[in-house]
C-alpha cells in the first residue's frame, strides 16, 4: 500500500484513484482492494480520492441547481438517510457500508476554484449536503468544506448548506463574509428533540439539543439559519406531542424558520430502513407495509402531517420555510398517489 499520510494530507499524488477507479476496484476486489484506506478511531475506512469535477448540475430541482459534496459516505449514518442509494454506484451497499467507508475528495477546493474562474461559472445556488453531510467528523480533519466556503469568496454565489454538524459554527468568519455577498442559508437538521429517537435513527450524529445551539449561534452571527424536521418518521417522530417539542425548542433557539418533511423510502434506502424498523420499532412493521406501498407515503397521511406542523408552527411564531428569504437545498419532492390501505388505518400510525 502506497504510503502518503506523512505530508500529503491534504494533496493528492497524480496517480489517486477516481470514483469510476474506486468502482472498478471494489467490484474486482472489494473493500480491501482500496489502495489507500485507511481506518480511524471510528471504525471507519477512509479512501482519499480525486474528483474530475467539483460543482455537479441537477436540473429539475426546485430550491438550487449546483451540488457540491467533499464526501461520499457518512458516518452520522442515519438509517433514513436518502443518500444512502448512491452508495451501489461505487458497488457498495447501502446497509453498514455507507457509514464505514468514506470517499475524501482531497483536491474538490482546487477543482471548484477551476470552475468558479471559468466563464461558465454557476450563478445559481448551489447546495452543500445534499449527498451526504459536508460537516460529518472527518471534516475536523480534512477542513474540506471550509475550503471550499473560502473558494467563494473570490467569486460570491448564492449558497445553502443543510447539516446535522455542529461544526459548522467553526465556519461562522467565513459564512459571515460570503453573506456580505451573496445570500446565504443554513439549515440545521433536527428531525425531533426526542432522545430515544435520535439514539435509534440517527447513531452517529451529535445531540438534537447541541444543533440547535448551533443555530443560535449561527443566527446570532447575523447569518441566516433555520431548522428542518426532516424526515419525520411516522409513529415514531410524527406524534404530535413530539412534534410540539422540537418546533417548541427550535423556536426557543431562534430558527428563522422551520421546514418539515415525511420520510421517504427509496430503493436502496427503504431496503436497510425496513431492517432497522424490524429491530427497533416490531410494532410498526405491518403498519409501514400499509403505509409505504412505494416511495411515499399518501398524500393524505403527508397533508395531515403538515396541517399539524403548520398549526403547531403558528403556535410558537416561526414562519414556515418558504416564507422566509432563504430556501432550503433540498430535493424537489414529486407528489405521488397511493392504493392503499384506508385512511384511518394510515393515519394511525401519526398518532400512536
Amino acid at each position: 500500500m502506497r504510503d502518503n499520510r506523512s505530508g500529503e494530507l491534504f494533496e493528492r499524488p497524480d496517480d489517486a484513484p477516481t470514483t469510476r477507479d474506486i468502482a472498478r476496484l471494489v467490484k474486482a476486489g472489494g473493500v480491501e482492494a482500496l489502495p489507500d484506506a485507511v481506518q480511524r478511531a471510528d471504525a471507519a475506512t477512509y479512501q482519499e480520492i480525486r474528483c474530475r469535477s467539483a460543482l455537479n448540475r441537477t436540473p429539475g430541482m426546485r430550491f438550487f441547481t449546483w451540488t457540491l459534496n467533499p464526501y461520499r459516505g457518512c458516518t452520522h449514518g442515519c438509517h433514513y438517510c436518502f443518500a444512502r442509494k448512491y452508495q451501489p454506484h461505487l458497488e457498495l451497499d447501502a446497509g453498514d457500508q455507507f457509514a464505514s467507508v468514506i470517499f475524501v475528495k482531497t483536491n474538490i477546493a482546487d477543482v471548484l476554484r477551476r470552475e468558479l474562474a471559468a466563464p461558465s461559472r454557476p450563478t445559481e445556488q448551489v447546495a452543500l449536503g445534499t449527498a451526504t453531510d459536508p460537516y460529518q467528523p472527518i471534516e475536523g480533519t480534512y477542513g474540506l468544506t471550509r475550503k471550499c466556503l473560502e473558494a467563494f469568496r473570490a467569486w460570491p454565489t448564492p449558497l445553502g448548506i443543510v447539516t446535522k454538524g455542529p461544526m459548522v459554527v467553526r465556519d461562522i468568519d467565513v459564512l459571515q463574509d460570503l453573506s456580505a455577498r451573496a445570500k446565504i442559508s443554513v439549515y440545521l437538521s433536527v428531525p425531533s428533540v426526542d432522545e430515544d429517537a435520535w439514539r435509534r435513527l440517527e447513531p452517529g450524529t451529535a445531540p438534537p439539543l447541541q444543533r440547535l445551539r448551533a443555530v443560535r449561534a449561527l443566527n446570532d452571527a447575523g447569518i441566516r439559519c433555520g431548522v428542518l424536521m426532516a424526515p419525520l418518521v411516522p409513529g415514531v417522530t410524527t406524534k404530535p406531542a413530539l412534534v410540539e417539542a422540537t418546533i417548541k425548542a427550535a423556536a426557543a433557539h431562534g430558527a428563522r424558520s422551520v421546514g418539515a418533511m415525511v420520510l421517504h423510502l427509496e430503493p436502496g434506502v427503504r431496503e436497510h430502513f425496513l431492517r432497522v424498523l424490524g429491530q427497533e420499532y416490531p410494532g410498526l412493521v405491518d403498519g409501514y407495509a400499509r403505509l409505504y406501498s412505494g416511495a411515499y407515503a399518501p398524500p393524505e397521511y403527508t397533508q395531515e402531517v403538515a396541517r399539524i406542523v403548520g398549526l403547531l408552527k403558528g403556535r410558537y411564531g416561526v414562519r414556515h420555510r418558504d416564507e422566509d428569504d432563504d430556501e432550503a437545498p433540498t430535493p424537489a419532492r414529486a407528489a405521488s398517489a397511493h392504493a392503499a390501505a384506508p385512511r384511518q388505518a394510515r393515519l394511525r400510525l401519526l398518532r400512536r
